[in-house]
C-alpha cells in the first residue's frame, strides 16, 4: 500500500546520477520560493545530512524526536535500519509545513523502502549494473526493479538514454506517462550555455550547473522534465532554475579542491560512474602525473572500475577501508596487477602501487610526492571521500 503524503512528492532512482538529480531539485525549488524536503542517502560525514529541510541539515534533537516515535509504534514488528530512519524522516517531512519532498532511492526501487511514497512525479536516470545480488545481474533485470517507482496516470522520467525494455514495458503495463530522454526531453549546448527542450516547454540560454561533469546535463534535463511535468501544481520561473543550476552543491561528485596541486574528489563506486569519472579527468586539460587515491568495497565490481581508469593513473595508492564490506588496500594492490598495472623501480618511477592504512594517509603521501602541476584523484567508495573530508575538517553541507 503505498503512501500519500501532504507536499507534492518528487522520487529518484537510478544506478548514478541520483543525488545531483535531487541536489538540483532542491536548489532550483528552494529558489523559487517553496519549503523543500529532501531525503538523501548514503551521507558523507553525519547522518543529519541525509534529511535536508530548506536546504540545512536536520537536527539531532529533532531526528532523535522522530526515532523515539517510530521505535514505539513498531512494537513487535521488524524494521531494517533503513526501513526505520526512512519512517522517521518521512515523518519529520509530513509534520514540517513543506510544499515538495524530493527522495532518493535507496537501492532498486521495487522494494526500498522510499517507494511506500505515492510519488506525484518519479525520475529513473542511468541504468547499469550495481548492487547485483540483490537486483539481478543484467540491465533489463535492474531496470525492472528500478521502474517500480513510477505510478499510474503520473509523470515517470527516464534520462537513461538507451533504457532497457523492460522498464519500458514496465511503465507502460501500468499506465505511466512515460518521458524518455531524446524523445520527450532533450538538451543541446555550446561552450557558454546550454538549452532544454521538453514536451511543451523550452528554456533557453541556461548557464552550465555548478556540479562539474559532463554527465551533469543529462540529469539537468532530467531535473527539468520533472519540473515541467508538475508545472500546474509548482510553477518555476527561468530565473529560479538559472538560480538553483548555479548554486547548487553536492560534496564528492567530481569536486575540485581549491589549490594546488588539483586534487579531485569523487565518490563513484562502480563501473559506470568511473567511465564518466574517466572521461570528466580527461576534459580537464594536461597533467604530467596523476595519482590515485584508491579504496572500493568488495561488493562493488573493482575490475570493471579499474579498466575505465588503468590508463589514466600513474600512481596508485591504495587504501584499507574500514567494516566487513571494506576491501584491503592489498587486495586492491592485487587486483591492479592483475588488470595489467605494473609498477616500475623506486619512488619515481613513471608508474607505481603503494599501500596506505587510511584515505587521508593515502592523500598526505600523494601530496609529498606530486608536483603543484600535477592531479590527485580521491574515488572509489563514499566513505575514501568521506575520510578526506574529514581529515581537512570539511562538513558536508
Amino acid at each position: 500500500m503505498a503512501l500519500r503524503i501532504d507536499a507534492v512528492s518528487i522520487i529518484v532512482g537510478g544506478t548514478n546520477g541520483k543525488g545531483s538529480t535531487c541536489a538540483m531539485l532542491e536548489s532550483i525549488l528552494l529558489a523559487a520560493g517553496y519549503r523543500v524536503g529532501c531525503y538523501t542517502s548514503p551521507h558523507l560525514m553525519q547522518f543529519n545530512e541525509r534529511a535536508r529541510i530548506n536546504g540545512e541539515s536536520t537536527s539531532d534533537a529533532l531526528l532523535i524526536e522522530q526515532f523515539e516515535v517510530v521505535e514505539a509504534a513498531r512494537g513487535d514488528t521488524s524494521l531494517t535500519w533503513f526501513e526505520f530512519t526512512t519512517l522517521a524522516i518521512l515523518r519529520l517531512f509530513e509534520r514540517s509545513s513543506l510544499d515538495v519532498v524530493v527522495l532518493e532511492v535507496g537501492l532498486g526501487g521495487r522494494l526500498d523502502a522510499v517507494n511506500i511514497i505515492d510519488a506525484d512525479c518519479a525520475i529513473v536516470t542511468c541504468i547499469d549494473i550495481d548492487h547485483a545480488e540483490y537486483l539481478g545481474d543484467t540491465r533489463e533485470a535492474i531496470g525492472f526493479e528500478k521502474a517500480h517507482i513510477y505510478r499510474p496516470g503520473r509523470a515517470a522520467i527516464c534520462t537513461d538514454p538507451v533504457p532497457p525494455q523492460s522498464l519500458i514495458d514496465y511503465a507502460s503495463s501500468i499506465g505511466a506517462d512515460l518521458w524518455r530522454f531524446g524523445l520527450d526531453f532533450n538538451y543541446s549546448g555550446d561552450r557558454q550555455q546550454w538549452s532544454y527542450g521538453g514536451r511543451s516547454q523550452r528554456r533557453n540560454s541556461l548557464a552550465y550547473p555548478a556540479l562539474r561533469g559532463a554527465n551533469q546535463l543529462l540529469n539537468a534535463s532530467g531535473a527539468l522534465a520533472a519540473l515541467e511535468s508538475l508545472r500546474t501544481r509548482l510553477p518555476v520561473s527561468a530565473q529560479a532554475i538559472r538560480q538553483g543550476l548555479a548554486s547548487v552543491e553536492l560534496p564528492g561528485r567530481f569536486q575540485v579542491l581549491a589549490g594546488r596541486p588539483a586534487v579531485v574528489l569523487d565518490v563513484g563506486h562502480n563501473p559506470h560512474a568511473a567511465a564518466h569519472l574517466a572521461a570528466n579527468l580527461d576534459n580537464m586539460g594536461f597533467f604530467p602525473y596523476t595519482y590515485a587515491v584508491f579504496g572500493m568495497l568488495a561488493d562493488k565490481d573493482i575490475d570493471a572500475t579499474i579498466a575505465h581508469l588503468r590508463s589514466r593513473v600513474d600512481h596508485w595508492l591504495c587504501v584499507d577501508l574500514p567494516g566487513p564490506r571494506g576491501t584491503s588496500a592489498a587486495e586492491l594492490a592485487a587486483r591492479l596487477t592483475k588488470a595489467g598495472v605494473v609498477p616500475g623501480e623506486g619512488i619515481d618511477a613513471e608508474r607505481t602501487i603503494t599501500c596506505h592504512a587510511s584515505p587521508r594517509e593515502a592523500l598526505a603521501a600523494a601530496r609529498e610526492r606530486a608536483g603543484e602541476n600535477d592531479r590527485i584523484v580521491v574515488f572509489g567508495s563514499f566513505l575514501t571521500v568521506a575520510d578526506v573530508l574529514a581529515a581537512r575538517g570539511v562538513r558536508a553541507s
